[in-house]
C-alpha cells in the first residue's frame, strides 16, 4: 500500500517552464502539488535567450529555472529529483512509478517531460563547449536574430534543413546547407535553395571542428574545411511521450502528445504541456501551456468535488 506521504491531488512531470508554471499556478489554487523531474529539462543547457518576454538583456536557461523553482516553491510546491518511468489510471486517479522502485499517486497529472533533441556527433563536453561558445545552435526561432549578417551553416539536407535554412535566411545571405551522409532535397526544395540563394554542399559529413569563434566541417571530398560562425543541425526531436502512451493516448509527430491536450488529452484528470506536445516549442508557449493546464486541472478537480464555481480560462 502506497504511502499517505507520497498521496497528492496533482503530480506534474518535469520541471522545465511548462512544469514550473503548472505548479506556481496550482500551488496558487491552494492545490497540494508535487514536481518531479530528473534533471533533464533542455532550457537547463540555455546559454541565454533573449524569446522570454520580461528579458530585454537576455536571461540564462539556468538562471530563469532557478526563478521559477523559487517562485513555485515560495506557494508550496513540492520538489522531488527523480525519474518517473510508469503511470497507470487507478480508482482515484494515477499511480506513478520511479526508474529505482518509488511510487507516486495523485488525483490529477501533468506530463511536462519536454523532448531530447537529436544532437550533433561531438563529445559532450566538447558539444557542451560548442552551444556555449554560441557556434552551434539548434533553434533557429530562438536564436536565429542573434546571427544576423553570419555565416549559417545547416546540417541536414531533408524537409527540415531546407525548411530551416530557408528560415535562417531572413537573417543572413550567407546561408550554407549540408548533407549528413547524402543529399535528400527534392527538384522543387533544391530550386527554393538556389532562388533564396542559398548554397548546398554535398559530401559526407566526416566531423565537426567548433573553435572559439566559429566552426568547421569537414566534408567527404574536400580537401579544406568549410568553415561558419554558427552551424545549425536540423536532425529533429524526440517527444519525451511514453507516459501519455502508457495511458492510450495516441502519439503524433514522431512521438508529441496531440495538440490540446493542455485542455484535455482525452484521459480524465490527465494533461500535457510544453515541448511534449504537439506545436511550437517555446519558452513561452511552454508557460502559456503550464498555467492553461493547470487552471484546467483544478476545475476538473473541483467538479469531481462537485464544485461547479471555475476559474476563469
Amino acid at each position: 500500500m502506497t504511502d499517505p506521504a507520497d498521496h497528492y491531488e496533482t503530480i506534474v512531470i518535469g520541471a522545465g517552464p511548462a512544469g514550473l508554471t503548472a505548479a506556481l499556478y496550482l500551488a496558487r489554487y491552494r492545490r497540494e502539488v508535487l514536481v518531479i523531474h530528473d534533471g533533464k529539462s533542455r532550457a537547463l543547457r540555455i546559454p541565454k535567450t533573449h524569446n522570454v518576454p520580461g528579458f530585454p538583456d537576455g536571461i540564462e536557461g539556468p538562471d530563469l529555472i532557478e526563478h521559477m523553482t523559487r517562485h513555485a516553491e515560495e506557494f508550496g510546491t513540492r520538489i522531488k529529483e527523480a525519474k518517473v518511468t510508469g503511470i497507470e489510471p487507478t480508482d482515484t486517479g494515477f499511480r506513478l512509478t520511479g526508474s529505482i522502485g518509488e511510487t507516486w499517486e495523485s488525483r490529477a497529472a501533468i506530463l511536462a517531460s519536454g523532448i531530447l533533441l537529436n544532437q550533433v556527433d561531438l563529445p559532450h563536453e566538447v558539444h557542451e563547449a560548442a552551444i556555449e561558445a554560441g557556434v552551434l545552435r539548434y533553434c533557429p526561432v530562438c536564436d536565429g536574430y542573434e546571427h544576423s549578417g553570419a555565416r549559417i551553416g545547416v546540417i541536414g539536407c531533408d524537409s527540415d534543413g531546407a525548411a530551416e535554412a530557408l528560415f535562417l535566411r531572413q537573417y543572413s545571405v550567407d546561408i550554407t546547407l549540408m548533407p549528413l551522409s547524402h543529399p535528400e532535397l527534392s527538384r522543387e526544395q533544391a530550386s527554393e535553395m538556389a532562388d533564396a540563394g542559398i548554397a548546398v554542399e554535398t559530401g559526407a559529413l566526416l566531423a565537426l571542428e567548433p573553435h572559439d569563434d566559429h566552426m568547421e566541417v569537414r566534408l567527404d571530398g574536400r580537401d579544406a574545411p568549410l568553415s561558419f560562425d554558427v552551424i545549425y543541425p536540423a536532425l529533429g526531436c524526440r517527444p519525451r511521450g511514453e507516459l501519455a502512451e502508457q495511458l492510450g493516448i495516441e502519439l503524433r509527430n514522431e512521438g508529441c502528445v496531440p495538440a490540446g491536450a493542455e485542455k484535455d488529452s482525452g484521459v480524465p484528470g490527465f494533461f500535457a504541456a510544453g515541448d511534449v506536445v504537439e506545436g511550437l516549442d517555446q519558452i513561452s508557449v511552454a508557460m502559456g501551456h503550464g498555467a492553461l493546464a493547470a487552471t484546467k486541472a483544478h476545475n476538473w478537480l473541483r467538479e469531481q468535488d462537485r464544485h461547479t464555481l471555475q476559474a476563469d480560462e
